[in-house]
């Protein structure tokens, strides 16, 4: 494991922690030349993921700083090697949160690499040479052209970024629960921040009936008069609770912060599903009532792989899906990592790497 190789010899800019503080500072490193399977892209945005502010702050302790966090990529195409066909300089990309694979074992082989063993994130993990990834809080990337992703020509890029990370993690297994294909059928989605404003998006493209679950009271407004949902309930409130209990079909839990699933098991019907996308940072309490006696399932679910997270571009192109942001520039990252750390932001911060690019 090193910072850099030998073939590490372009400079780029970019911004770093370099300790636990979490404080992020602007960072001169080394990026790879191109190779053969490679593509060099000119970051024009990068949004800022809750996953930004762990790693920043070490949370869990995996952390190899410095750490150049971002995985929420997009920019235009610079340079394409030999072996790459399907992009060209000058093409609209984005990189997400997966880097490097196995490319062999029955995951990759099924286009699910998220779940290879040997999965390598874009930011702090361990590339195919042995050097550490840097992600994109940076001016420049260099990426294996199998793990990148061509955008909408109808949609602006900074806009678009967060739907790398926040959009496939909730588009993922609402496909796989068929809840894409269900109109009428009901989903619930607990939070409603980065990843929950995207579930929202979805539900309503493909007309589900959506019931956001919060413990703020002041999320009802913006829920229904912004996001158009259809229901809200407050889930501190046990007289509304008891109301929804059995009403839903697919419950999609987003939110980080430590809770019982057992209240909000009960909103399911018999045989509804729970996925969990949020990671807390201790475990979460599962009572076995709701379980047995509703014959429930609870499954966790993260990112997708690279053909799907195409395939949820493609259809946010075709259904004029992006999510709502704010934002900012280099030299407000943290003001920004602190406001997420509060969740002070709507819905999702997106940093503008090149500077007044903004009409692409």
């Amino acid at each position: 494991m090193a910072q850099s190789t030998p073939n590490h010899t372009q400079m780029v800019s970019g911004w770093a922690a370099h300790d636990s503080s979490g404080k992020v500072t602007p960072y001169i490193f080394k990026r790879r030349e191109n190779g053969e399977n490679d593509v060099t892209i000119k970051i024009l945005y990068c949004g800022i993921c809750h996953t930004d502010l762990h790693f920043a702050r070490n949370d869990w302790g995996v952390t190899m700083f410095p750490v150049v966090p971002g995985h929420e990529i997009t920019g235009l195409i610079m340079k394409v090697g030999s072996n790459v066909t399907k992009f060209k300089e000058g093409d609209r990309v984005g990189v997400g949160c997966i880097t490097a694979s196995c490319l062999e074992c029955e995951f990759c082989k099924d286009s699910q690499e998220n779940y290879c063993d040997q999965v390598q994130l874009t930011n702090n993990g361990i590339f195919w040479d042995g050097s550490i990834t840097y992600g994109g809080y940076s001016t420049m990337i260099v990426a294996d052209h199998r793990y990148v992703i061509h955008l909408p020509e109808n949609l602006p890029m900074d806009a678009v970024a967060p739907l790398l990370c926040a959009g496939i993690t909730v588009f993922s297994p609402m496909k796989d629960n068929k809840m894409l294909e269900s109109p009428g059928k009901k989903l619930g989605v607990v939070g409603l921040g980065g990843l929950g404003h995207v579930a929202v998006k979805f539900g309503k493209a493909f007309k589900l009936h959506v019931t956001v679950i919060s413990t703020s009271a002041s999320k009802e407004v913006e829920a229904k008069q912004r996001l158009g949902v259809d229901d809200f309930i407050l889930s501190t409130d046990t007289k509304q609770m008891q109301a929804a209990r059995r009403s839903l079909d697919f419950v999609l839990v987003t939110v980080s912060a430590y809770h019982s699933l057992g209240p909000i098991l009960e909103l399911l019907k018999i045989n509804g599903n729970l996925v969990l996308v949020g990671a807390p940072d201790q475990p979460i309490e599962l009572p076995w009532a709701p379980l047995i006696f509703g014959k429930r399932i609870v499954k966790g679910s993260m990112t997708g792989g690279i053909q799907e997270t195409q395939e949820m571009m493609d259809l946010c192109g075709k259904l004029n899906i992006i999510c709502d942001i704010e934002l900012v520039d280099p030299n407000q990252i943290n003001e920004a990592l602190e406001r997420l750390s509060r969740n002070d932001v709507r819905y999702r911060f997106v940093i503008d790497i090149a500077g007044g690019a903004s009409c692409l």
